[in-house]
C-alpha cells in the first residue's frame, strides 16, 4: 500500500469523536514520509496489523463516506490508548471472514463470540451482550408462542449468511427464506407484505434501521422468542501475539473503568 493510500485511509475512517487524534496521526505520518521518501510502500513492520469490518449498523457502519458505530468508537478508542495505528477496511461479510481466518496480523470486529468461531481466532471484549428475536408487523394475526410455532410457519426471511441463518439452522429450521442479502431488505420486505416473520438484528439494530426507512418502531411487533444470545467481541487471527492482545483488553478495561465504555454504548441506545 502507497503512503498516501495509507493517509488517506485514516482519515476516512476517523469518528467525530477521534477528530484530533486522526489529525494528529495524520500529521506525524506525513513528517515521517517525508523522512522516508513517501513514494515507497510501507514496510510491513509499521503497520503490524490491518483491520477488517463490515457493514453492520448499529455497530460498524459507513455514512457520507466515514466508518460509524458502537464498535468503531470502541476500537477507535482502544487504539487512542495503546498507540496503536492500524487501518481498517470495509468489505463484504463473507469477504472480511474469510480474510481474518486466512490473513495474518489481521482484525475484525464486530463478530459473535460463538463456541463454533472460540478456538479459531484470540478475542477481545466483551463489546456488548445482544440478543436477537423475531419481528412480525403489528397486527398481524400470527399466534406465534414458541419456537415451534415458529418452525410452523411458511416462511422466515433472514439473511443470505451469517451467524443468524446458521444458528437457525442448527435449531433445525427448515423454512427459512434467506433472500436478503442486506439487513434493511427485511424491514422493507416486511412492511410491504412480502414476508411474514423477520429474524436477523438486535434491538439495536432493528431501531437503527427503522430510523433510516422513518419507521415508527410500534409498525412492528418482537415476538417474544430469543433465538440466539451472545457477546460482541473484536476478533484477531490466530497468529497475532499475546502481547497486542492483553493491550487491547487492558485499553477495554481501561475504557469500562472510566465510564467511557458505557458513554460510547449510551450513545447507541
Amino acid at each position: 500500500m502507497l503512503a498516501s493510500e495509507y493517509l488517506t485511509q485514516l482519515i476516512w475512517v476517523k469518528s467525530k469523536e477521534g477528530q484530533d487524534f486522526v489529525m494528529r496521526l495524520s500529521t506525524s505520518f506525513i513528517a515521517a514520509s517525508l523522512l522516508a521518501a513517501s513514494t515507497l510502500c510501507m514496510a510491513r513492520s509499521a503497520v503490524p496489523y490491518e483491520i477488517v469490518t463490515e457493514e453492520w449498523a448499529p455497530y460498524n457502519y459507513t455514512s457520507e463516506g466515514q466508518l460509524k458505530g458502537l464498535s468503531t468508537d470502541i476500537v477507535m478508542a482502544i487504539m487512542a490508548l495503546t498507540g496503536d495505528r492500524f487501518p481498517i477496511h470495509v468489505l463484504p461479510s463473507l469477504r472480511a471472514g474469510a480474510v481474518l481466518s486466512r490473513h495474518p496480523r489481521t482484525i475484525m470486529y464486530s463478530l459473535f463470540r460463538t463456541e463454533e468461531r472460540n478456538s479459531s481466532y484470540k478475542w477481545v471484549g466483551p463489546i456488548i451482550e445482544e440478543s436477537v428475536f423475531p419481528y412480525k408487523r403489528r397486527g398481524a394475526s400470527l399466534v406465534i408462542k414458541s419456537v415451534d410455532d415458529l418452525k410452523r410457519l411458511k416462511r422466515i426471511t433472514c439473511r443470505h449468511a451469517g451467524v443468524i441463518p446458521a444458528k437457525l439452522q442448527s435449531m433445525g429450521f427448515e423454512n427459512l427464506d434467506m433472500a436478503a442479502t442486506e439487513s434493511i431488505q427485511l424491514y422493507r420486505m416486511l412492511l410491504a407484505g412480502h414476508a411474514d416473520v423477520i429474524v436477523g438484528d438486535t434491538e439495536l439494530g432493528v431501531r437503527y434501521y427503522l430510523g433510516v426507512l422513518g419507521v415508527k418502531q410500534s409498525q412492528l411487533e418482537k415476538i417474544p422468542i430469543e433465538v440466539f444470545r451472545s457477546s460482541l467481541y473484536i476478533a484477531f487471527s490466530a497468529d497475532s501475539d499475546d502481547t497486542t492482545i492483553k493491550a487491547w483488553q487492558k485499553a477495554l478495561l481501561q475504557l469500562k473503568a472510566s465510564g467511557q465504555l458505557a458513554q460510547i454504548q449510551a450513545r447507541y441506545q
